[in-house]
C-alpha cells in the first residue's frame, strides 16, 4: 500500500477562511442573546453548550433556568457570571419573563422533557436550539412537527459530530464523486460506560429506562444515523436489527446492530454499544464506493483517510485538503481542533440560519438540521426497534 499526503488545493472559488478574518468578522457583528433550560453546571452537556457557543464571540449566554434545584440554578449563574436576576428554577416563569430578551434558548433537559419545553418555547415565538435527540417518541416528534407549523419558528436540532472540519471535507469527496458510486456505508459508536462497577458516576436515572425507543438509540444512534446520512445522503428503504443487554443495569438494551437497505442499493451498518471493553467514545464511519474509499474517526478527528481505485492511501489533515473552505482557523493547523471546536462550529452556522430565517422566514444552511432530519432518525429507530421484536426485516414508508 502506498500512501500519499496532498497539498493543499481549494475546488472552490472561496479560499481557506483565516482565523484573524473570522475573529475580525465576529467582532464587527454584535452576538445573539442566548439563554438555556437545563445544563446545570455540573453536567457535561451544558459545560459542552455554555464553551461552544460562546467561543467565537457568536452568542453570549445572558441568563437561563438551568435547574429545578434553585441552589443549582443560582450556583450555575454564578459560575457563568450571570446576574442572579437573570436566573430561574421555574422554566415557565423564565420564558414568560425573559422572552422579549433573547434570540434563542437552548433545550438541555433530560430528552423525555423536551416536547413540552420545545413547544412552549415555539408558543412564546422563541427560537429553540434543541440538544439530541429530539423526543424520545414517535408521538413526541409530531407534536412538536404540529406546533412549529402554527408558529412557524426555527427549530435547530444539535448534531454536533458534523462540525468537526475533516468530515465535512470527507462529505464533499462523496459530492464530488472521488469515491465514485457509495456501495456501502459502516459507522459504530462503542463506548464501556455501562459494564463497569457501579461507582459516582453511574449514569442518571431516566437513562436507564427504555420506552417505544430504547435509550441507547437515542443517545448514541441518532449520532451514527445523522453522520452517515449528512456525508452520504443516505435515504434507508428498510431495516434489521438486533438488540441485546449486556451490563450491570438491568432491564436495558446497551448494545446495538442495526442493518440498512438504502435507496440505490447502498446498504448500511450500524454498531451501538455501551458495553464494548477498549472503548470511550470511538466514532468512526467508513465510506465505500466503486472508484475509492473515505474513512473518519472521531479519536483522530484532524486526519482524513482517502483511498483511491488502486488502494493507494491519502491522508488529509486541516493544513492539506482539498476543500479548504471547510476550514475554519481557530488556531494554525498541527494543534488539533476537537469536540467543542467542532460544537461551536455548529453554533456559528445556526446563528447564521437564525439571521437568515428571521429576515426571509426560512435558511439555506446545510449544517443546520431541524424537524425533518430529528424526526426520520426517530422514525428509523422506531422502526429497527420493531424489527428486533419481530426478528425480520421491516420495510419503511
Amino acid at each position: 500500500m502506498m500512501i500519499f499526503t496532498m497539498s493543499c488545493v481549494s475546488r472552490s472559488p472561496v479560499g481557506r477562511t483565516k482565523g484573524k478574518d473570522l475573529m475580525q468578522q465576529k467582532r464587527n457583528t454584535a452576538p445573539l442573546n442566548i439563554g438555556f433550560i437545563g445544563g446545570a453546571y455540573n453536567s457535561a452537556v451544558g459545560y459542552a453548550h455554555s464553551v461552544a457557543c460562546q467561543l467565537d464571540g457568536t452568542w453570549k449566554l445572558v441568563s437561563g433556568c438551568f435547574s429545578r434545584d434553585a441552589t443549582k440554578s443560582l450556583d450555575t449563574g454564578s459560575y457563568w457570571q450571570i446576574p442572579p436576576e437573570l436566573i430561574y428554577h421555574d422554566w415557565r416563569q423564565y420564558i414568560a419573563q425573559q422572552a422579549a430578551n433573547l434570540d434563542a434558548v437552548v433545550v438541555l433537559t433530560p430528552t423525555p422533557d423536551h416536547e413540552q419545553v420545545v413547544c412552549e418555547l415555539l408558543e412564546a415565538g422563541i427560537a429553540v436550539i434543541c440538544e439530541k435527540a429530539l423526543t424520545a417518541t414517535i408521538e413526541q416528534s409530531k407534536s412538536i412537527q404540529h406546533t412549529l407549523n402554527k408558529t412557524k419558528g426555527f427549530l435547530a436540532v444539535t448534531f454536533n459530530y458534523s462540525g468537526y472540519p475533516m468530515l465535512r471535507v470527507l462529505k464533499k469527496h462523496v459530492e464530488a464523486g472521488d469515491l465514485g458510486k457509495i456501495l456501502q456505508v459502516r459507522a459504530e459508536m462503542p463506548s464501556d460506560g455501562f459494564i463497569q462497577e457501579i461507582n459516582d458516576m453511574s449514569p442518571q436515572a431516566w437513562r436507564l429506562e427504555d420506552g417505544d425507543i430504547p435509550t441507547l438509540l437515542l443517545d448514541l444512534a441518532v449520532h451514527v444515523h445523522h453522520i452517515s446520512s449528512f456525508v452520504t445522503g443516505l435515504t434507508p428503504t428498510a431495516v434489521n436489527a438486533d438488540f441485546n443487554h449486556y451490563s450491570v443495569f438491568d432491564n436495558i438494551i446497551d448494545d446495538a446492530n442495526i442493518w440498512l437497505k438504502c435507496e440505490q442499493n447502498i446498504r448500511a451498518s450500524y454498531w451501538m454499544s455501551k458495553t464494548a471493553i477498549g472503548h470511550k467514545n470511538g466514532l468512526r464511519i467508513s465510506v465505500f464506493g466503486d472508484k475509492g474509499s473515505g474513512h473518519w474517526v472521531q479519536e483522530h478527528p484532524e486526519q482524513l483517510h482517502i483511498f483511491n481505485q488502486q488502494s493507494v492511501e491519502t491522508i488529509y489533515n486541516r493544513g492539506n485538503c482539498l476543500f479548504p473552505s471547510e476550514i475554519r482557523e481557530r488556531f494554525k493547523a498541527g494543534h488539533p481542533g476537537g469536540f467543542i471546536e467542532a460544537f461551536a462550529n455548529l453554533y456559528q452556522d445556526i446563528a447564521d440560519a437564525l439571521i437568515e430565517f428571521k429576515q426571509s422566514g426560512k435558511h439555506n444552511s446545510p449544517y443546520v438540521f431541524g424537524w425533518q432530519h430529528a424526526h426520520e432518525g426517530l422514525s428509523l429507530l422506531d422502526n429497527a426497534a420493531k424489527s428486533h421484536a419481530q426478528q425480520q426485516w421491516v420495510t419503511l414508508d
